[in-house]
């Protein structure tokens, strides 16, 4: 179970990047050209939200059974030293989830703000820091922390 739940995962982060990207370019685009708030931009801010809660939930999952993690806790301070354990064991979950709730308090923020400008700008400034902050912490294939291929496969 463990390696499906990771290759779900794995690409489930391409539908967050995806999302996250085009709520952003929505929110840039309706911020610069001032036009209104429509319901499919809420729309795709509730479904951004709601697909990197799904991520976040699948992520704490597999945090309770990654081998990276059961090592990282039975020595801590050991695993200081050995950067993958240390990435798995709390870089990636200390990121993600921080994201996350930047993410969710931005979405939360933009759906009660009074006017379309505000909503546009609000979604746009919360999406930009969650967005940075899931771009550095996602095990990259090029990431000197710890490496791990663009699509994983059965």
């Amino acid at each position: 179970m463990y390696s499906e739940l990771l290759i779900f995962h794995s690409l489930t982060r391409w539908l967050v990047l995806f999302l996250m990207g085009y709520a952003i370019f929505r929110a840039w685009t309706g911020h610069f050209q001032t036009r209104p708030f429509t319901k499919s931009d809420n729309s795709i801010r509730h479904w951004t939200a709601t697909v990197a809660h799904i991520q976040l939930v699948l992520g704490i999952i597999l945090y309770t059974q990654s081998p990276f993690v059961k090592a990282f806790w039975s020595s801590p301070g050991s695993a200081l030293k050995n950067l993958p354990l240390f990435f798995y064991g709390a870089f990636h979950l200390f990121l993600m989830t921080s994201a996350i709730v930047i993410l969710t308090i931005g979405s939360a923020l933009a759906k009660r703000q009074s006017s379309d400008p505000k909503k546009f700008k609000t979604m746009l400034i919360w999406f930009l820091i969650s967005f940075a902050i899931i771009l550095v912490a996602i095990p990259w294939p090029f990431s000197p922390l710890s490496s791990r291929p663009y699509f994983r496969t059965f």
